[in-house]
């Protein structure tokens, strides 16, 4: 017997059915809505870049104009040499340099050891003095900076690096400490145990496993440092005296004097400034957002 055929007007419709959108209305508006907001917000928070590289290429008097212009004119690009060569900015960006390099090398090696020893090694009493580091993130700096000087003035270390720099080699912060220790305890303690089976060391599980595979954590913090060491004008004004040990954010600051700002000079320079940290995250940017979000995924 010959199967029977099913006619095609019965399947027809089936197949030329239009295609129904998996976004819903209301998803779109909401879609929309917070394009619209990053926009907004977007423009907000670059809009005092935008006014700082203006204003480095205008005059004096073209700054407090009203109402303002973003565009210059005349462009002023001799704001840009005047600054560097009115003061030695080359040496401050040395001594910036320096002590960024110095704490970066400090922050990422004891933070990430003491990390590990909060994550993986089990001692009496960890949760509890994991607490008290994280509570140390609760002192504000400004009332450690009276106790600090007069330690190292004693120390006879006021108008040298080490103030800054010496620190960081014991701990590397407590904000430092819980970003790596989040992240070393998503990788998979299997690693671990098979590496003590080969007769690794604890150091070497540490040095070997660990380290390599938290690379994008390390990189966020190592950012976090240098931005810090960079940006960082407390500390320099109260333990620098001699003007060739500034770093950039007192050279900037030396600008103001009592009677009178060069505010051409100034935003030139710190538009100048600004360029090594915008590069910085520029080419580190994906480490630093997969650090950010890897730190997050186990508690």
């Amino acid at each position: 017997m010959a199967a029977v055929q099913q006619p095609l007007t019965d399947i027809a419709p089936a197949r030329i059915a239009p295609r129904r959108s998996t976004m819903s209305r209301n998803d779109r508006i909401w879609r929309y809505v917070t394009v619209a907001l990053l926009l907004i917000m977007g423009t907000i928070m670059i809009a005092p870049f935008l006014w700082l590289v203006s204003s480095s290429l205008k005059s004096q008097v073209q700054i407090f104009q009203y109402p303002p212009d973003l565009i210059p004119n005349p462009v002023k690009f001799e704001n840009y040499f005047n600054a560097l060569t009115y003061k030695p900015f080359g040496l401050y960006l040395r001594n910036t340099l320096v002590i960024a390099g110095l704490n970066v090398i400090a922050v990422v090696f004891t933070s990430s050891f003491v990390a590990y020893g909060f994550a993986r090694l089990r001692f009496p009493g960890r949760d509890f003095w994991f607490g008290i580091v994280i509570a140390t993130l609760f002192l504000p700096y400004a009332i450690m900076i009276v106790p600090q000087f007069i330690m190292f003035s004693r120390l006879g270390w006021v108008d040298t690096f080490l103030p800054l720099t010496v620190p960081m080699f014991f701990g590397g912060g407590a904000f430092n400490i819980f970003l790596i220790r989040q992240f070393f305890r998503t990788i998979p303690e299997e690693l671990a145990d098979a590496a003590r089976i080969d007769g690794c060391t604890e150091f070497g599980i540490y040095w070997r496993i660990m380290m390599p595979l938290a690379r994008p954590a390390l990189i966020t913090v190592a950012i976090f440092t240098f931005l810090n060491a960079w940006n960082d004008l407390l500390g320099p004004i109260i333990f620098l005296r001699s003007p060739e040990n500034f770093t950039v954010a007192a050279g900037l600051a030396s600008f103001r004097s009592v009677q009178d700002v060069s505010w051409d000079l100034q935003l030139a320079a710190s538009t100048a400034m600004i360029i090594p940290v915008v590069l910085l995250f520029f080419f580190a940017q994906r480490y630093f957002i997969k650090g950010i979000v890897m730190t997050g995924l186990k508690g």
